[in-house]
């Protein structure tokens, strides 16, 4: 399992779990040592106990250097360079270190999100280095589909997708996730089970844009947007999304760059939604600002302001992407010696921002501004003098 992160560590654990070997490879060394002590790195629910277990069975090792197997999985990070184009090296590189390894019909799976075409470009960069194996692998590419704080139970229960470079390859994959998943596996070939997963996101992206961009609309016109939607959504054929302060992770605010970079004449919609999506976290920081100054303008003084939630979405400790966490930047960076109250309870520290319980934030604060609706805010009881921001429905 090459990258120990976000789905490679769960899907380490479901396939330990099964009584199947896991080699699990990362480079970071904390990493690896956390997990090799039966501990993890990241929260959530049922992946503690699932690697304790895993760990103390003898089925799950982690490492910084991959060794010999039947099975290779990459679920590395495709982060992107320059002007929003995907960036494959890490896949490049957790490929080329398994390559001393690979054997006659071994299985080599790709499932970490990529451009169309990564499979065949990793099959044609195995081949060049390892002349004697060509056309004797078994390659696949089978994305996730797993919501963050329900990873558990969804990776063995939802459908997967699966395509092979060829038929062949197709079924070896298949068989292998069968051990493991209970949801229906679905064959393909590689480039549509890659443009399975962008689609997908970005699907769900454009529908989060017409959302947010709802909520802009709403705000000038003076009418309740959470009130609205609730209306609309009555009509049997009309579900209208929440909105939020932008769209963050490392899938929704990632995917849809994957088909603009290399499609941008035809995505017109899809980029508009990325536009549209990172547009409402900055009118989010500009909202903040006229709040701040107003405040100042009616009382003579400067406001505390409490800024609540960094992660990317309710309940969890990712920050990846977050629209919130650039929201808390973009703010502090226009502080002018007001006081701020920078709350996320899902994690204990942050190595920029210094954290203040959510209950003293909001007690203290002028200004209440939430940025995730995490279940602990929705139990506040904010006084009506407070001053309060509710980008993402918190209180409604």
């Amino acid at each position: 399992m090459m990258g120990l992160g976000y789905i490679g560590l769960p899907t380490a654990a479901l396939i330990a779990k099964n009584n199947t070997y896991v080699h699990g490879v990362d480079i970071n060394q904390n990493v690896v040592d956390t997990i090799n002590a039966g501990k993890i790195h990241i929260i959530e629910p049922e992946l503690d106990a699932a690697v304790a277990k895993a760990v103390a069975n003898g089925f799950l090792k982690a490492d910084t250097k991959p060794t010999e197997a039947n099975v290779y999985i990459i679920v590395v990070p495709t982060p992107f360079k320059a002007k929003n184009e995907p960036d494959i090296s890490f896949v490049e590189a957790a490929t080329k270190a398994i390559i001393p390894f690979l054997k006659p019909d071994d299985l080599y799976i790709i499932e970490s999100t990529s451009p169309i075409g990564t499979t065949e470009k990793m099959m044609q960069f195995i081949y060049s280095e390892r002349t004697d194996l060509k056309d004797k692998l078994n390659i696949a590419y089978c994305p996730e589909r797993v919501l963050p704080g329900n990873v558990m139970y969804e990776l063995v229960h939802n459908d997967r997708v699966i395509g092979g470079i060829d038929e062949k390859s197709t079924d070896k994959a298949v068989e292998f996730y069968k051990q493991f998943i209970k949801g229906d596996l679905h064959k393909t070939n590689a480039r549509t089970a890659e443009m399975c997963k962008l689609v997908e996101n970005s699907s769900r992206d454009v529908q989060i844009a017409f959302a947010n961009e709802l909520s802009l609309i709403c705000d000038k016109a003076e009418i309740n947007v959470w009130e609205l939607i609730d209306l609309a959504n009555k009509h049997p054929r009309v579900n209208i999304l929440q909105p939020g302060c932008g769209v963050g992770g490392h899938c929704i605010a990632v995917d849809p760059y994957f088909i603009v970079a290399d499609y941008p004449m035809e995505s017109k919609i899809i980029g508009a939604a990325r536009e549209i999506n990172n547009y409402k976290s900055f009118w989010c920081a500009e909202k903040v600002q006229t709040a701040k100054l107003q405040f100042e303008l009616e009382y003579g003084r400067k406001p505390s302001i409490a800024l609540m939630g960094l992660a990317f979405k309710p309940n969890i400790d990712d920050l990846r992407e977050s629209p919130a966490k650039y929201i808390v930047q973009k703010v502090l960076q226009n502080a002018n010696n007001e006081e701020y109250y920078i709350v996320e309870p899902n994690i204990k520290s942050h190595n920029v921002f210094k954290l203040t319980d959510y209950k003293t934030a909001a007690d203290k604060a002028d200004i209440i501004v939430f940025l995730v609706a995490h279940k602990e805010f929705r139990k506040l009881n904010v006084p009506s003098e407070k001053e309060v921001l509710d980008f993402c429905g918190a209180l409604n």
